[in-house]
C-alpha cells in the first residue's frame, strides 16, 4: 500500500525538483561541450576524458532502475535528497580536481547522482499531483530534461568561456542545495512496507554486468574493433546476462525490474517509442560531424544550426501538455514523431547545394524540438499514469532508462554507419545513409505508438468513464 497524505504538491515542489534534474541534464551533460578546455587545465589525454565523460551515462543507466526501486520502499524524497547530496559531492570532485582521479570520481558519482534524482522526482509527481495538475507538472518536469539537455551546450560553453569550466560545476552545487531547500517541506512517499526492506541484489549484479559490457561495446566498440575478440566477447556476454537476467528476475518475488509492467500497453508503448525516439540522438552526431567536415562550417557555425531546436523544444513542451489535455496522449505522440522523423529526413538531403542545405538542416533542428516538445509531456504522462502506485519509481526508472539506453544506441550506430560509408565513399553517400538509420528509428516508434497505445490514453476521466461504461447519448429532437 502507498502511505496516504492530504498533500497537494505545489509550485515550490515543482521548482525544487527541477532544479535537481537541471543539476544532471544542464551541468553534468555540459562536460561534453568543454572538453578542450578540461583537457588542458587538467593535462589529460582525450582517450581519459573520454571515459570521464561516458562514465556519468554509464553509472546513471546502471543504477537508475535499482534507485527507483529503493526509492519506492525506503521514500522518494529521501532518494531525492541523497541524490542530490551525491550531485554536491560529485561537482566539489570536479572543482577540486587537478588530474584525472578527482575528474573521474566526480563524474561517477554524478551519474549515480542522476540515477537516484530522475525516477524518484518522478515518483513524486505521481504521488502528489492529480489530472491536469500532473500533467502540468511533468511538463516541467520535461523542460528541466528535455529543454536541460538541449540548452546545456550553450550555457555550458558560455560559463566556461567567461568565469572558466569549474564555475559549471559551482552553479550545479547551488542548484541543487536550492532544490533541497524548496522540497524540505513535501512529506514523504513511499510503499507500506511488510516486514524488514529486501532488496535483489543478485540481480543487481547480473543486470551491472550486463549494462557495463553493453556500454562499452557501444562506446568503444569502434575504437577495439567491432570483430576484435575483446568487442565479440563483450557482445556475447551483453547477450547471455540479458537472457540470464530475463529468466532469473521473472520468477522472483522480489525482483529488480518487475516485467509484468510490460503487461500494460499503454505504459509498454510509451516506453518503446521513447527508447526509439532518443535513438535519433545520433542525428546530431552525424549532422554536426557533416556540416563540418563536408560543408566547412566551424564548430560555432554547426551549433548555431541547432538553435532552433533549442528554443523550440522548451517552447512547445507545454503546448504538448495542452494537447494531452485536450484530446488525450495518443495524438500529440504520433504527431511529435512523425514531425520529429520528417526534420530527421530533412537533414539527410545532402545533395542540396550550400545554402539550401543549410536551410534545410535549420528547418530539420526546429521540425526535431518541435516534435520532440509535443511528445515529451504526453509520453512521460502515459508511463507514469499507468504504473502501479507502489511501482512508481520502478516504473519511472525503466522509463528513463529507455531514453540513456536509446541515445547511447542511437548515438554507436549513427555515427559507425556514418565512419563506415565515409571510409568506403563520400561523405555526402555517410551523412544521408547516417540520416535515414534514424528516420527508421523513428518510423519504428511511430510504429510502437500506434499499435499499443490506445486512444483515450491521458484523455479526462469522465470522457474515459463514458467509454468504460457505455453512457447512452442524450435523445434528440
Amino acid at each position: 500500500m502507498e502511505t496516504s497524505t492530504t498533500y497537494k504538491g505545489t509550485n515550490k515542489l515543482i521548482t525544487g525538483i527541477v532544479f535537481g534534474v537541471i543539476t544532471f541534464w544542464l551541468f553534468a551533460q555540459a562536460m561534453v561541450n568543454v572538453v578542450p578546455a578540461v583537457q588542458s587545465d587538467l593535462g589529460i589525454t582525450y582517450g581519459t576524458l573520454n571515459i570521464a565523460i561516458s562514465l556519468t551515462a554509464l553509472f546513471s543507466g546502471l543504477f537508475i532502475v535499482a534507485a527507483g526501486g529503493i526509492a519506492d520502499k525506503i521514500g522518494r524524497k529521501k532518494i531525492t535528497y541523497v541524490g542530490l547530496v551525491l550531485s554536491v559531492i560529485g561537482s566539489l570532485c570536479l572543482v577540486f580536481a587537478q588530474g584525472a582521479t578527482l575528474l573521474i570520481i566526480g563524474r561517477v558519482i554524478q551519474g549515480i547522482s542522476a540515477a537516484c534524482i530522475m525516477p524518484a522526482t518522478i515518483a513524486l509527481m505521481k504521488a502528489y499531483f492529480e489530472g491536469k495538475e500532473r500533467q502540468r507538472a511533468l511538463s516541467y518536469w520535461s523542460i528541466g530534461s528535455w529543454g536541460g539537455s538541449g540548452v546545456c551546450s550553450f550555457a555550458g560553453g558560455a560559463i566556461a568561456t567567461y568565469l572558466g569550466w569549474k564555475w559549471i560545476f559551482i552553479f550545479s552545487i547551488v542548484f541543487a542545495l536550492l532544490a533541497m531547500w524548496l522540497i524540505k517541506d513535501t512529506p514523504e512517499s513511499k510503499v507500506e512496507g511488510n516486514g524488514a526492506f529486501k532488496f535483489d541484489y543478485s540481480g543487481l549484479a547480473i543486470f551491472a554486468v550486463t549494462m557495463i559490457a553493453l556500454n562499452v561495446v557501444i562506446t568503444f566498440g569502434s575504437d577495439l574493433g567491432w570483430t576484435s575478440p575483446i568487442t565479440i566477447i563483450l557482445a556475447i556476454v551483453t547477450i547471455v546476462g540479458a537472457i540470464v537476467f530475463f529468466r532469473v528476475e521473472k520468477g522472483k518475488k522480489i525482483a529488480l525490474i518487475d516485467f509484468n509492467l510490460f503487461k500494460n500497453k499503454p505504459y509498454a508503448g510509451a516506453t518503446y517509442s521513447n527508447f526509439l525516439l532518443n535513438a535519433i540522438a545520433g542525428t546530431l552526431v552525424v549532422a554536426n560531424t557533416y556540416v563540418q567536415v563536408g560543408r566547412g562550417f566551424t564548430a560555432f557555425q554547426s551549433g548555431m544550426l541547432s538553435i532552433g531546436y533549442l528554443v523550440v523544444v522548451r517552447a512547445m513542451i507545454r503546448v504538448g501538455e495542452k494537447i494531452l489535455q485536450r484530446v488525450g496522449a495518443k495524438a500529440p505522440m504520433v504527431w511529435g514523431t512523425i514531425i520529429t522523423t520528417v526534420g530527421v529526413g530533412l537533414m539527410g538531403l545532402t545533395f542540396l547545394p550550400g545554402f539550401s542545405y543549410t536551410i534545410a538542416v535549420f528547418v530539420g533542428f526546429v521540425l526535431f524540438g518541435l516534435g520532440l516538445g509535443i511528445y515529451a509531456t504526453p509520453s512521460t504522462d502515459t508511463s507514469v499514469s499507468n504504473a502501479p502506485s507502489n511501482k512508481v519509481g520502478e516504473a519511472a526508472g525503466v522509463y528513463k532508462m529507455a531514453s540513456s539506453l536509446g541515445s547511447a544506441i542511437g548515438v554507436a550506430i549513427s555515427a559507425t554507419v556514418y565512419s563506415s560509408v565515409a571510409a568506403a565513399g563520400s561523405v555526402e553517400m555517410a551523412a544521408s545513409v547516417g540520416i535515414i538509420v534514424n528516420v527508421v528509428f523513428g518510423i519504428l516508434s511511430l510504429i510502437s505508438i500506434m499499435i499499443m497505445v490506445p486512444h483515450d490514453a491521458g484523455k479526462p476521466a469522465e470522457a474515459s468513464a463514458r467509454r468504460t461504461f457505455r453512457m447512452p447519448k442524450k435523445a434528440t429532437n
